[in-house]
């Protein structure tokens, strides 16, 4: 049997100028008072505004053909495409294995790519969204190779990742400068949302989706009245939930806006309905029972070694590099909460009862808090679902505070030039530290994760033949999934199928149930080679029956491929 080793699988708004002819499908102007002014009142001038303020100034300029707020868009998209494109250009990270959950995702796209149903014929503990999604990179694979369909999937996610900044631009624009500063500046350098497009994960097709549907369902601050808006906001919404169920949370916030009448409500849920089931249900009804045990009761029954709280603390405050001391987690959370939820109170109190908006923002990331801190699971990747509700809470709430209008007691207090020279500076200042954050902090974008060799190993493994591992990418990268021998195991997620037939263990106690044992007992007993990660032991779901017929039936193969290990049954080439 294979060496267990101890390590865990862990922690790790001017107006538009004359020449603009009218055009009924452009934007709202940008608003005129500055930095974080908010729609203009009634009747109020949207052409120009007082105040002296250097971003007030800039309201009728354009530079390179667009208005300050198109180019700051514009900017912060460019950022986020040079971070994340940074990422796939570093070495081996866009054809080698470097994760484990891409293995799993696109691993079930290449499944179904070559014939095989998810849930029916393999175990997959997520929704089809991102095996409908990457579909059409997995085709490529018959062409090109598995390695490089992957390549193609994870382009498409870093792509993916870096589109939710100018949607969620599109979302804030009408708050001002401000506020499109934090948001797109945020999303684009978050170190988790960074992080989750250096591959194929779930988070950037999530987030995507969520702004998506937030765009349609919100006209301005407030939800929009027309019935087929929010109904193509829900179908965003629910495909979200097709990707990852964690889009319940916005989900239920704009469902509660909704009320108290059912017009608004009944046709939000009708588009959530078909967006969520139109891609699910042909795959459900392929496999009802299985697909139940996969998606809902794995996941809600899956126990695991507790990740620790300051763990969580630390890749939700951003502070992605190194081991911090738990005072500096302390301070890191308790900074972000005030930043958070302070500016949120804050502009309450100042500018009076805030927008639907900026209430689906807020509460929404105080239910995303809430499912990071709850279970026992947390990964590198999952706060850059975080980052959207973040940092449209604090953009939002900044803008508010800043936003020269009737009621705002601060201003009101400082006086319209005192009052213009902070908003000016708050901007600023953001904007610079936006900026600075990828450069303050080498490698606070790179994802935890390491470059598995392959060159090796595709060359020890011959074609076709059928390997059973612990971490389907690892045979993705070297184009060794799809075996030509029969009854190989489509296997592509062991800690799933532990999940799901081990009733919610994971491989260190999954083998008691006797069919997660069958499974991996039908996959050693079909396999020629076995490849193994160093976190083996908390996926394989060992038991002594299958460590007698492993032990008797492999043997070690020595090369150069360390810290994975390979066997070969015995009598094939390389024992």
């Amino acid at each position: 049997m294979p060496a267990r080793p101890s390590a865990a699988n862990r922690a790790p708004g001017g107006a538009r100028p004359a020449a603009d002819p009218p055009d009924a499908a452009q934007p709202p102007a940008e608003p005129a008072g500055g930095p974080g002014a908010g729609p203009a009142p009634a009747g109020a001038d949207r052409g120009g505004g007082r105040g002296g303020s250097f971003w007030a100034g800039l309201g009728s300029r354009r530079i390179l053909g667009l208005s300050p707020a198109g180019l700051i868009i514009a900017a912060a998209t460019l950022l986020a495409v040079g971070l994340r494109a940074y990422q796939l250009a570093r070495p081996g990270h866009l054809l080698a294995a470097t994760e484990y959950d891409d293995g799993a995702d696109f691993g079930s796209a290449l499944r179904l790519a070559g014939g095989a149903i998810p849930y029916r014929d393999f175990i997959t503990v997520q929704p089809p969204g991102i095996t409908v999604l990457m579909a059409p990179a997995a085709m490529a694979a018959k062409l090109a190779g598995t390695d490089a369909a992957m390549a193609a999937g994870r382009i498409l996610t870093a792509a993916a990742g870096a589109a939710a900044v100018p949607v969620a631009g599109r979302l804030v624009r009408h708050r001002g400068l401000t506020a499109l500063i934090i948001v797109c500046g945020l999303l684009a350098v978050y170190p988790s949302a960074v992080q989750s497009a250096h591959t194929v994960l779930l988070e950037p097709w999530l987030v995507l989706a969520c702004l998506a549907g937030a765009v349609a369902v919100f006209d301005g601050d407030r939800l929009a009245t027309s019935t087929r808006r929010l109904a193509w906001g829900g179908a965003a919404l629910g495909f979200a939930g097709a990707v990852k169920v964690w889009a319940i949370v916005p989900v239920a916030v704009i469902a509660v806006l909704c009320l108290p009448g059912t017009r608004r409500l009944l046709a939000f849920a009708g588009g959530v309905a078909a967006g969520f089931l139109i891609p699910v249900v042909p795959f459900a009804l392929a496999a009802p029972a299985r697909f139940w045990d996969s998606v809902i009761v794995a996941q809600l029954a899956r126990t695991d070694v507790r990740i620790p709280f300051g763990y969580r603390v630390q890749q939700m405050a951003g502070l992605a590099v190194g081991h911090p001391a738990a005072a500096v987690l302390a301070v890191a959370g308790a900074l972000f909460v005030l930043l958070v939820f302070g500016s949120f109170a804050a502009a309450w109190r100042v500018a009076g009862r805030p927008p639907p908006l900026d209430v689906f923002a807020a509460v929404s990331t105080l239910l995303v808090i809430g499912i990071f801190l709850i279970p026992d699971d947390f990964y590198y990747h999952y706060a850059g679902f975080l980052a959207p509700f973040a940092g449209l809470t604090l953009g939002l709430s900044a803008a508010r505070l800043l936003a020269a209008g009737p009621g705002n007691t601060l201003a009101a207090r400082l006086g319209p030039a005192r009052f213009a020279r902070l908003g000016t500076a708050v901007t600023g200042v953001a904007g610079l530290a936006i900026l600075v954050l990828p450069f303050a902090v080498p490698r606070a974008e790179n994802a935890p994760t390491p470059v598995y060799p392959r060159s090796a190993l595709e060359a020890a493994i011959p074609s076709g033949a059928c390997v059973a591992t612990d971490q389907a990418s690892l045979l993705i990268a070297i184009n060794r999934l799809s075996s030509s021998v029969p009854g190989c195991s489509l296997m592509v997620d062991a800690t799933g199928t532990d999940y799901v037939l081990g009733r919610g263990r994971n491989g260190l106690s999954a083998g008691t149930v006797p069919a997660a044992e069958t499974a991996w007992q039908q996959a050693f007993r079909s396999a020629q080679y076995v490849l193994l990660t160093p976190y083996q032991y908390l996926r394989v779901a060992w038991t002594p029956s299958l460590t007698r017929y492993f032990d008797a039936n492999f043997t070690f193969v020595d090369g150069d491929w360390w810290p994975l290990v390979l066997y070969a049954r015995n009598g094939q080439p390389g024992t």
